[in-house]
């Protein structure tokens, strides 16, 4: 079993670089069974339950580090642009993420790095990017890494990216590899961890092949309360220990469910998940809500559309009031007709984004 001190260089660097760059796109991900409560007692960023997503194709984020030998090796040194221009605010964040991520890359006090990222989704979409975010700049942090030690192995190289990416955001561990990422300790998947994500070993049927996500853009404004703070709400939460049993239940049901392509059972579980996520939010102390009158709106007319039609369509939500919302791509056609004349009008200013299942990280 990978222990954290496995991602620990235990030799010194065989190779010297003075300077270079790398770019990496790292894809958003949708999870089907959700994570919400952290372990702290554990370490940083450890879940409290396992969860199972779906890595996406076209909302990622595009993020390049150049970096270059600096004679002052006590601090840390970095420009952070987003999309070209200086972003002061982004900083404390990514100083944090090259604190945690220290004990495990020795070289990044010998540089001074130059991060340039964007989005292809819009910025403040009320889409999360902190996990695509995340997840492109630990690619790149692996890639000066094997630079300094070519000998590393493509296994170690993307199993230790997902690592470090989960210490910036729990979720950017499942956007390193595609299709299906599992994340947390499972039983009955094999290689599973609390450490990083890995891709789903088991069968999956061909219904899930280029599986689509909608994503309806309901609420682009801020959260009202972060994801930061609603893990830490599952602390003492009445009904944690019972959710988070029932996690495990749901991956382990999913398990068949990928196999045979059952879809009337698939919908019933990401369905569940949603509202059970959104319904811990709704009995924490304090309590809130992030749904807004129009997701409620949304999730009615699917089910309506679903009962009369008998087309697989079903929707999932994260931590915000948008709406994912699932179908396979032999039902496109239907369900992209089905939400332009009864979907759109419940989105702010109309928009949505048109998204299906991807395979993870990519050098640029």
């Amino acid at each position: 079993m990978t222990a954290t001190n496995d991602f620990i260089p235990t030799t010194p660097y065989t190779h010297n670089i003075e300077k270079g760059i790398f770019q990496w796109s790292a894809p958003s991900n949708i999870a089907l069974v959700k994570y919400w409560g952290k372990r702290d007692d554990l370490g940083h960023q450890i879940p409290a339950n396992p969860s199972i997503s779906f890595t996406l194709n076209n909302c990622k984020t595009i993020t390049s580090v150049a970096f270059e030998k600096k004679v002052n090796q006590d601090n840390w040194s970095f420009d952070l642009l987003f999309e070209g221009q200086p972003k002061e605010e982004f900083k404390p964040k990514i100083q944090k993420f090259l604190e945690r991520i220290a004990p495990y890359m020795p070289f990044l006090k010998d540089y001074h790095f130059t991060i340039n990222t964007q989005n292809t989704f819009p910025h403040s979409s009320g889409i999360a990017s902190s996990a695509s975010g995340m997840a492109a700049l630990a690619m790149n942090f692996m890639s000066i890494e094997k630079e300094l030690h070519p000998e590393m192995t493509e296994e170690y190289f993307y199993q230790k990216a997902s690592f470090l990416a989960r210490l910036g955001s729990g979720s950017a561990c499942r956007s390193i590899k595609g299709n299906l990422v599992v994340w947390g300790n499972q039983e009955n998947i094999e290689g599973s961890s609390n450490l990083f994500g890995v891709p789903f070993s088991g069968k999956v049927h061909s219904v899930f092949e280029n599986y689509q996500d909608t994503i309806l853009l309901v609420d682009k404004g801020e959260k009202q309360v972060s994801s930061t703070v609603g893990h830490d709400l599952m602390h003492n939460h009445p009904f944690a220990e019972r959710r988070f049993e029932q996690a495990h239940e749901n991956i382990d049901q999913l398990i068949p469910i990928f196999e045979t392509g059952d879809l009337e059972a698939f919908i019933k579980i990401v369905e569940s998940e949603a509202l059970t996520l959104h319904a811990m939010m709704m009995t924490s102390m304090p309590y809130f809500i992030l749904m807004k009158p129009n997701t409620l709106q949304i999730i009615n007319t699917i089910w309506k559309f679903r009962k009369e039609t008998n087309i697989p369509v079903c929707f999932t939500l994260d931590a915000g009031a948008n709406v994912h919302v699932l179908y396979p791509e032999h039902t496109k056609e239907k369900v992209l007709q089905f939400i332009k004349n009864e979907l759109v009008g419940y989105c702010q200013n109309g928009q949505y984004l048109c998204d299906q299942i991807g395979f993870g990280a990519a050098t640029l």
